[in-house]
């Protein structure tokens, strides 16, 4: 047997018709109970055991089971409390889904054993309210023409509630419509359903569709509802004509718009739809054929674009009217009128006409010089006829307004024409349109030249070094000036400016190129007489009138080492071989004799350095490279030969360098013998920086300054007051020589040996104190030398000049070495001795 599979008392014993007949009998009485659907499981219907009047205690022993006619078990009892249970939710529509009866029951049948007993039991599910009205569609939609009169009725399909009695549909609601009402009608078979009536007549132009909401709503307790939309569609007849946006259209188009570009957008409008809302567009029999050449009408979207070339200059206003019709049976059509204004458009260039302009002009024209006139015109008009005319800022030329479009271009500040020769003159004019257009014409305009600028040399001083021994006519520099001026103003002219130094031209020294300013020299110049030069040069150009400048010329003689030494100590009488004594007994590092060169030349060309070219004894004696001092190297011996022959060489500096030499004899004698009797030193060496020497030096300037200063400017002031002299006539040499060479001549006086041996002493760094000397000895030159380096001397005898300007030199040296020698004393007797022999 299957135990899933309910089995009922009916198909176990439907065999024996005796025992059915028993059952039967048992069980014709039925037990009635009632409950509401959708109860929740577990819940309770009834206590069987009670009912039936049950041992609560034997139900198990018996056997109690609950048989259901129906296939699914809802239900199931309580074996120890005999109750009646739900075993799962009853829905009340899905058991008894017809509405043929409102009753809707459930069979029960329960069975026990030992004795064999069956119950029959009914039990009525109850109906509640747990289902809402649903319409069959969720939208309702109507097609309703907008001609159709108020009062018409639609049909709407009705809503459908599963429950019965009072929890069914009982009405319908409609949402507020001033155009539709509802009216619920009941069906014979007590259903109800609801009619949509028109109250008012439909306007497709102003609502085309309508939006309803149709509700029904049942009698339950709560009560339920359900809605559908209901959607009326009005259906459009031709009752509307065309609208346009504007009747009349003002529309601005500018010139020269390309041909296409859309002018307007026209947009009438039909309320209708459908074929009867399709439009299109045309001219008008009022539209000149002018107008419709120039623009062209698109009949499908009213699209107004240029078909011609708008010139504003041609026509300006172009008016026309415009017709929409529809498409529907009976045609309706509206117009509108436009006027088109072409706008002036910025298209034509300003112009120039230069009436008349004057070039070249001077460079020194005066200002408000009227140089050209212009005149300027545009063929637009407003803001785009408006022109100005400019030229560059920067021009020294302003325009001046004449009268209506004519300008003047005048001289505003100075011309120079040798800052700007010419000038590109620009006029510009530009019109006020946007964007503005502009046009331009470049003149050029030349300046004359005008003589007003002064030759200019690149420096204001020159300096020019001259070799001495130059040849004749020898070119020295070239000085040239420059004239910014053109032509003949800038042709220059070079000249000497005449300045006479003692009687000498410059012109004779000296030669410049008037065409080149090419500067010569005349002569051969000499570094010991002309040092130097100093004078002008003048250019000047060939303007009228002519301007000339002029720049100073320094012309420095360089010494050039043409003047060969002069041994002038020893003293040699005749020859070139001095002849000495030495006593035998003279101790080591005595001085022997003391040679002193003189050089003519100056610097690095007059320093002299002492050597032997030859020597009897080279161990016997030292010579001095740079003071000429022969000293003894050791003492004399009995084997030394008693004749000692000494060749010493004075050689300068220069290059190349020039030579003199003398021969010294020395014999030695047993006796001592008086040398340089008027004359004995004794070198001293001493310490510069001492404190004592400090005090004494500056105790001593100090006292002497005032005293030296006197003395120096007296003596300068007799030794330069010449003497008139008709023996020879005075040097015409610009620049006589500070310094004579001494060619042949020899200082003889012991004050001349002496202030040799000094400057040689000093250079050492010693300080050398001569020792009074013997009385009746003479402070003054006992010859004059010759001076060798006058050119232009009249005879062979010396001039005054020259004369005085050796014993300037000689009195010059003797103060300084009388001075140096400390020897007040003999200073002051030197000072009274010059003043006799001047």
């Amino acid at each position: 047997m299957d135990s899933h599979r309910p089995i009922t008392l009916r198909q176990r014993y439907v065999s024996n018709p005796i025992l059915l007949f028993a059952l039967w009998q048992l069980s014709h009485a039925v037990t009635h109970y009632s409950m509401s659907e959708e109860l929740k499981e577990g819940s309770v219907v009834a206590n069987l055991a009670a009912d039936l009047e049950l041992d609560v205690e034997t139900l198990s022993e018996r056997k109690m089971r609950l048989d259901i006619v129906a296939n699914k078990k809802y239900f199931d009892v309580n074996k120890e409390t005999g109750e009646l249970y739900i075993l799962e939710k009853i829905d009340r529509e899905h058991i008894c889904p017809t509405k043929t009866s409102i009753l809707c029951y459930l069979k029960l049948e329960v069975i026990l054993e030992n004795p064999l007993r069956m119950f029959n039991i009914e039990l009525e599910i109850l109906d509640i309210n747990d289902n809402a009205p649903q319409f069959r569609r969720d939208a309702i939609h109507l097609d309703v023409a907008e001609s159709t009169s108020a009062g018409e009725r639609f049909s709407l399909s009705n809503a459908v509630d599963p429950d019965i009695g009072t929890n069914t549909v009982k009405t319908y609601y409609l949402s507020e419509s001033e155009h539709f009402n509802i009216e619920v009608q009941t069906g014979r078979d007590g259903s109800k359903f609801a009619e949509l009536i028109l109250n008012k007549a439909l306007d497709r132009e102003k609502q085309a569709v309508h939006h309803l909401v149709l509700s029904a709503v049942d009698g339950g307790t709560p009560t339920r509802s359900g809605t559908a939309s209901v959607i009326v569609h009005v259906l459009d007849i031709n009752d509307n004509t065309p609208t346009f946006d504007k009747e009349e259209y003002n529309i601005k188009v500018m010139e020269n718009s390309p041909i296409g570009s859309l002018v307007v957008q026209l947009n009438a409008t039909d309320l209708d739809e459908g074929s009867n809302a399709d439009i299109k567009y045309s001219y008008s029999l009022y539209t000149s054929e002018k107008t419709q050449e120039m623009f062209n009408i698109n009949p499908s979207n009213g699209e107004l674009t240029v078909k011609g070339m708008l010139n504003y200059e041609d026509f300006r206003i172009y008016d026309m009217e415009i017709i929409a019709m529809d498409k529907g049976a009976n045609a309706l059509s509206g117009q509108c009128k436009i006027r088109i204004l072409v706008d002036d458009m910025n298209d034509n260039h300003p112009e120039i006409s230069i009436k008349s302009f004057q070039s070249p002009i001077k460079e020194n024209a005066e200002l408000g010089t009227v140089i050209a006139i212009v005149s300027i015109s545009d063929k637009d008009s407003g803001d785009n006829g408006q022109i100005d005319l400019s030229i560059p800022a920067n021009l020294p030329f302003r325009l001046k307004e004449s009268s209506g479009n004519l300008f003047e271009l005048v001289v505003f500040d100075s011309l120079d024409r040798e800052k700007a020769p010419e000038y590109e003159i620009t006029f510009t004019v530009r019109d006020r349109g946007s964007p503005p257009l502009s046009d331009n014409e470049t003149m050029t305009l030349e300046l004359l030249d005008v003589n007003d600028n002064v030759p200019q040399f690149p420096q204001s001083f020159y300096t020019i070094r001259v070799m001495e021994n130059n040849a004749p006519g020898a070119l020295l520099d070239t000085l040239t000036a420059y004239d910014p001026d053109l032509h003949e103003n800038q042709y220059l002219v070079y000249f000497i400016i005449e300045r006479e130094i003692a009687n000498t031209s410059m012109s004779m020294l000296f030669s410049i190129s008037p065409e080149n300013g090419k500067l010569y020299a005349l002569k051969t110049f000499d570094h010991e007489i002309e040092k130097e030069f100093l004078f002008h040069i003048e250019a000047r150009d060939s303007g009228v009138p002519p301007l000339s400048s002029n720049v100073t010329v320094h012309i420095i003689i360089v010494d050039q080492n043409d003047n060969t030494p002069v041994i002038v100590s020893p003293w040699r009488a005749h020859g070139s071989v001095v002849e000495e004594k030495i006593p035998r007994s003279t101790d080591k590092g005595s001085l022997v004799s003391k040679v002193i060169a003189i050089d003519g030349d100056s610097v690095l060309n007059s320093r002299i350095t002492y050597q032997f070219l030859q020597v009897t004894d080279a161990t016997l004696f030292s010579l001095d490279q740079y003071n000429g001092e022969i000293r003894t190297m050791r003492m004399f011996s009995y084997r030394d030969p008693r004749l000692q022959r000494l060749v010493v060489v004075a050689k300068d500096n220069g290059e190349p360098a020039l030579s003199a030499t003398v021969t010294i004899k020395l014999s030695t004698v047993e006796t001592a013998v008086k040398a340089y009797s008027d004359m004995s030193e004794v070198p001293l060496e001493y310490d510069i920086f001492s404190d004592l020497n400090l005090y004494l030096v500056i105790g001593l300037g100090s006292v002497s300054f005032l005293l030296l200063i006197t003395i120096l400017v007296t003596i300068v002031l007799k030794c330069q007051k010449p003497k008139s002299s008709k023996a020879a006539p005075p040097c015409r040499n610009s620049v006589v020589s500070e310094r004579n060479s001494f060619a042949d001549s020899t200082l003889v006086s012991n004050d001349a040996y002496w202030y040799s041996m000094f400057l040689a002493e000093t250079r050492k760094g010693k300080l050398v104190v001569r020792q009074p000397a013997p009385k009746g000895s003479r402070y003054i030159v006992s010859s004059l030398p010759r001076s060798t380096g006058l050119t232009e001397t009249s005879g062979s005898a010396p001039s005054t000049l020259q004369v005085r300007t050796a014993a300037n030199n000689s009195c010059v040296h003797l103060v300084i070495s009388s001075l140096c020698s400390g020897s007040l004393n003999h200073f002051i007797h030197f000072v009274f001795k010059i003043y006799e022999f001047h």
